[in-house]
């Protein structure tokens, strides 16, 4: 029988995990857990450049010393091109070729990035969307949005609740394959959760904007649309989101089990709204978090009250 909950956890090995990360992965595990469901792991790795050589093993480590198993085998990016080439092909007229570089777009977009033309300045201007200009060749692939009537889609966000986006007004045509070859992140994810059966994504709000793109290229596809519940992400002093780009530190230095739950464990569930005392071991706390998870989603206001 099918798990009626199959959740993930989908980090970058672009360097060790960092607070930022716990917490999405965290929220992730607890859940999974909370549902009774099952809990993936996911390496995306497609973007070669910013890889890491062995953060993709010192990720799985660093998961199993917090205390976090997943279900199942671990599985790459990397491994899966053969199904994007296929969900590739499947759209077939729906995708052209660009031959418009970053500057371009910027440039084009200055040209009418004013009061009056609000969200509509940031979308892609469509210079290619009825052929390359003569003498250009192709460097990305992008996805058409309808021009009329716009793509509006809406969704509920377990944290955020209802959320609307018109991607013909805010986003535009959007890439599937990037200049340098590599398979964009929208068509990566979006055929990696339906492969893998993902009902539940719990990741990091920012990429709750993400979220249309990906639904509208699951109605595209066929592919069943997953629910949704972004956690709100971890800042450094400077307002700024913890990342690798950032300078977030890996918080698992050699840490015992007693200072991981110390100085990563319980914090990160503090900053996701659960309040843990009085717990001496890592299985300890898996067991209270996920109560405290558990009663958290039957308020009337849900995960948001946290």
């Amino acid at each position: 029988m099918t798990p009626s909950y199959i959740g993930r956890f989908a980090p970058s090995p672009s360097g060790p995990l960092h607070m930022g990360s716990l917490v999405a992965a965290m929220a992730s595990y607890l859940d999974a857990k909370a549902h009774s469901g099952l809990w993936l792991l996911r390496l995306e790795d497609l973007d070669f450049d910013r890889n890491v050589a062995g953060a993709d093993q010192e990720i799985l480590t660093t998961l199993q010393r917090c205390g976090m198993r997943w279900d199942g085998e671990v599985t790459w990016q990397s491994k899966r091109q053969a199904l994007y080439e296929a969900a590739f092909a499947r759209l077939g007229g729906q995708v052209y070729p660009c031959a418009c570089s970053r500057k371009e777009i910027a440039d084009s977009r200055l040209h009418t990035s004013d009061i009056a033309h609000g969200p509509a300045a940031r979308v892609y201007p469509g210079k290619c969307r009825n052929g390359l200009p003569p003498g250009r060749k192709a460097r990305a692939y992008r996805l058409r949005v309808p021009l009329q009537p716009h793509e509006v889609i809406r969704f509920q966000d377990h944290w955020h609740g209802e959320m609307m986006q018109d991607l013909t007004s805010e986003v535009g045509d959007f890439v599937l394959r990037r200049a340098d070859g590599y398979w964009a992140y929208q068509l990566a994810v979006v055929v990696d959760d339906a492969a893998q059966g993902i009902t539940h994504v719990v990741r990091g709000a920012d990429l709750l904007d993400s979220t249309a793109r990906q639904i509208y290229l699951q109605r595209l596809l066929g592919l069943p649309q997953p629910a949704y519940l972004h956690v709100p992400v971890v800042t450094n002093t400077e307002g700024e989101k913890l990342s690798k780009q950032t300078g977030a530190a890996a918080f698992d230095l050699g840490l015992t089990p007693q200072g991981l739950l110390q100085h990563a464990l319980l914090p990160a569930a503090a900053f996701l709204g659960i309040e843990i005392t009085g717990v001496y071991t890592i299985e300890e706390f898996w067991t209270r978090a996920v109560t405290a998870w558990n009663l958290q989603l039957r308020k009337p206001s849900g995960l948001r009250a946290s």
